[in-house]
Parts: C-alpha cells; structure tokens; sequence
C-alpha cells in the first residue's frame, strides 16, 4: 500500500447504484453554470462556434441536444447491460429505422404476434419498399427444428416481442439467442421490451443484440409523449454508430421537450412500475375468480403455463423485488398488462368496455391511468382477419393496460364491469 500527500493510496471500488437511484441521477447532473438540479429544455435549434467545427459538442439540433443526450444516457443505464441508447420520435420510427439498417432483400424472423403496426411496416412497408422478406413465426410454441427451418442465409434479424401483444405469449430470449448463434446466418436478436420495461426485464443480459422500446408507453409513463428508443450492448458499437448515422440522416429526432418530459418520467419508473405489478396481479387474480371470464393470460400467475419461464426472466431487480414480498400461492407480480377473454363475444366485450368506471376506454398503454381496449379492432385491426383468428385475437379479447390506482378500486371496477357486460 502506497501513501500519497498522507492519504492511503487504495483503489476504490466502482460504485453500482441501484435502478432507482440511476434512474434519479444518470443524465441528471445539476447544471454547472447555476446549479439548477433539473436539467433546463434547451430548444435552440443550432450552437454557436468558436471556428469552423470548433464547439462545444453540439452544431445543429437534429444531430444532437443536450435534453437527447442526457436522456440517452438515462435509457442506456436503465437497460441492464446496455452501453449506448439512440432516441427516436416515435416507436414506429425506431421501427422503420432498424428495418431499413438492414439494406435491401434481407430476410428477418418475427413472432408472429406481433404489434399490429410492426406488422404493417413490415408487410406494408418495407417488403414494398426494400424487398425486405419476414417470416412470422410461433416462437412460443415451435420446436428447435421448425424455428431453424424459418432461418434464411439472408436471415439478418430474428424480432422478438415477449411478452407480446395482445396475447402475452412468452418467448424463451436465451432460447432464441441459442438457436440463432448456431446457424451460419447468425442473425441479430431484437427484443421489443416495451410491455415489461426495462425494470421487469433485461433482454440484454439474456444475450439480446438490440432493445427497443415504445417510450411513449411505461418509460414515460403519462401518456403525454411520443417517442421510441434503442439500447445496445457494448459489443455493438459499431452498429450503434450505424444506427446513430441514420437516426441523424433520415431525422425521426424527437423534440427537446418530449426528452425532457420521458426523462422526468423515467425518474419514477421504478415506483410505478412496483405498482403497476401489484395491481395488475390483483386484478387478473379477480378476473380468475370470475364466472364472467373464460380466460386470463397473464404471465405472474401461478396457474399461467409459462409462469415457471416469467420467473425466470425477470431482471436481477425486479427479482429482489418479488422476492420482498409476502409469498403469494396464486403468483407474482410481473408487469402491468393483462389479457382476458370474456364470456360471449363483441357484444359482451363492448358492454364490459364502456361500463367501467376506472379503466378508460383507449388504445396505447403503460401511462399511470388504466386502460381498456378490444384489440381486434384497434390496436390489431391493420391485421387480416384470418391471421387475427389464427393468432388467438378473437372479438372477446380484452387487453388492460392496469395503472396505478388503488388496487381494491381497480378490482371493485373490473368486477361491476364483468357483471354490467352479462346482465340480460
């Protein structure tokens, strides 16, 4: 041991913070100029330079902001294992923008429940405008050798939604990762991580290529913001500099603002999102007991086939979590969005949705207040009926996006719902 001006020369530690408090501090610095503690919306559109591409790190505001950076730095220590995070102004945009990274005639693997307009950009989009070729696959429930069958030499993306919506099928992610390292294409894994968060789940540490988000969704939280984000892993640097390139190029940039307003919601997340898993649980447990209710498809439930799987993959967080609660016969909490399908069908599905009291009836979801929608059609109606049917999306599927209200109001609502739905 060394002694240096009388102080012990000792290495330090890296301190580790928890999620939490990262999501307080990382990209939060009080300002050094006046000391502010929240960071200030800069809205100026271009920097001074002090010589020609002499700067202080910023030119022109669709290749940079301040509020984009530092809310870049958030996304990227939020994502377990992530390095780098690229904002983007809409989830659909983050979309087109990894498709089109891919140049043209390539071919990608996707489950095939996949978000209704994933499922338009791909089909309506960009087979149309990048010869671009999918194949939907049910990596749920497929064997090993049907997945490799659906594998290409041209197979450059495997696109993963778990759980996915409206269904909440649950894909086994190392699994996947598994299958794909051991064919010559060697594709990137995708996880759209959008229903879970990157509080419940952490895709990277399962060996993940790239994260996606809808920010407008549980990182933001208030339904008052548009956007969408990547988040990679170290080893990816050079794709993260590709897709970087690209987000400036074809400028799908979200505003100053819209940064400033996600980053404020990401200092809470973990908060709601602690309370979103509770009172979702209690509600699907409620739906569970219910004579209404043919069906509810929600992962943290004991009696959910691939609970065992949810378990599994929550992230190291979310785990100490649940493990900090009182042991609970019937599951766990995992995640605010629960699926159900009522007894009957559109008639029965429309009453329930216009008798609640709490849970409005809207598209989107992942905001503080709770949501009810009917997937066939909304969220999902860009899907032919026939593959809808196929995929399980029937006019009696329900999906509630459970918020953060109390619990017993939000059980007592689904409850006098069920029953206005089947009154004759």
């Amino acid at each position: 041991m060394t002694v240096v001006n009388g102080v012990n020369d000792i290495p330090q530690k890296k301190v580790i913070d928890g999620f939490g408090t990262r999501a307080v501090h990382i990209g939060s610095d009080p300002d050094s100029a006046t000391g502010a503690v929240i960071p200030s919306i800069s809205l100026s559109t271009t920097y001074k330079q002090d010589g020609v591409g002499k700067h202080k790190g910023y030119e022109y505001s669709r290749s940079g902001n301040p509020n984009r950076n530092a809310f870049e730095e958030t996304l990227a220590s939020l994502e377990s294992g992530g390095s780098f995070a690229l904002a983007f102004s809409s989830g659909s945009a983050t979309t087109a923008t990894v498709l089109q990274s891919l140049g043209p005639n390539a071919h990608i693997i996707s489950v095939n429940d996949v978000y209704g307009g994933t499922f338009r950009y791909m089909k309506r989009v960009a087979e149309e405008n990048q010869g671009l070729q999918t194949t939907f696959v049910d990596l749920e429930g497929a064997d090993d050798a049907t997945i490799l069958t659906a594998f290409q030499d041209n197979t450059k993306l495997i696109w993963i939604e778990s759980p996915t919506n409206p269904t909440l099928r649950l894909i086994d992610i190392p699994r996947i990762v598994s299958l794909a390292r051991s064919h010559p294409s060697n594709p990137l894994i995708l996880v759209d991580n959008t229903f879970l968060s990157p509080y419940y789940s952490s895709p990277i540490l399962l060996g993940a290529d790239v994260v996606m988000h809808s920010l407008t969704k549980y990182v933001n939280g208030h339904s008052d913001v548009v956007m969408g984000a990547l988040i990679l892993p170290e080893r990816h640097a050079a794709l993260a500099t590709k897709l970087r390139f690209l987000q400036n190029a074809i400028g799908a940039v979200p505003s100053a603002y819209d940064c400033w307003l996600a980053q404020r919601g990401a200092k809470t997340l973990h908060l709601r999102m602690k309370a979103h898993g509770i009172n979702a649980l209690a509600v699907a447990k409620a739906l569970s007991r219910s004579p209404h209710v043919q069906e509810v498809i929600y992962p943290g439930l004991a009696s959910h086939p691939r609970n065992a799987l949810a378990s599994r993959s929550l992230s190291p967080h979310a785990r100490k979590f649940v493990e900090s609660l009182p042991t609970d016969s019937e599951g766990f909490p995992y995640g605010g969005m629960i699926s159900f399908r009522i007894r009957g069908g559109a008639e029965e599905a429309d009453k329930f949705l216009t008798a609640t009291r709490l849970f409005t009836l809207a598209e989107s979801l992942g905001g503080v207040e709770s949501l009810a929608e009917l997937p066939a059609q909304m969220t999902h109606g860009s899907i032919p009926p026939a593959e809808r049917a196929a995929l399980g999306i029937g006019e009696n599927l329900v999906r509630l996006s459970v918020g953060v209200e109390e619990t017993d109001d939000l059980v007592a609502d689904v409850e006098q719902a069920l029953e206005a739905a089947v009154r004759k």
